[in-house]
């Protein structure tokens, strides 16, 4: 199944952050907070509700991290996906 977003809306797949301590110790998803950093997995055509163009500034495949707490989470395949306004977009990753 896909998910093709409408208006303005993109869709994200989080991503694993490993981090490090100044120890050398990994941290795990489970001792920290959940990283903001995701995977653009689809993009809409860029349409605002009456219509008017949207600039949309991401891609499929572009890393991106999100405002805390943005978007609706769905699972499809198994994957868990969520759904965010581009606006919700802080930056892309490069």
């Amino acid at each position: 199944m896909t998910v093709k977003p409408l208006f303005d809306k993109v869709v994200v797949k989080m991503t694993e952050v490993e981090e490090v301590s100044k120890g050398g110790i990994i941290l795990t998803a489970a001792s920290k907070e959940k990283p903001q950093f995701a995977e653009v997995v689809a993009v809409s055509n860029g349409k605002d509700k009456n219509g008017d163009e949207i600039n949309m500034t991401v891609k499929v495949g572009d890393k991106v991290v999100l405002a805390n707490y943005a978007g609706t989470k769905i699972k499809v395949d198994g994957d868990e996906l969520i759904i965010v306004s581009v606006t919700d977009i802080l930056a892309i990753v490069e």
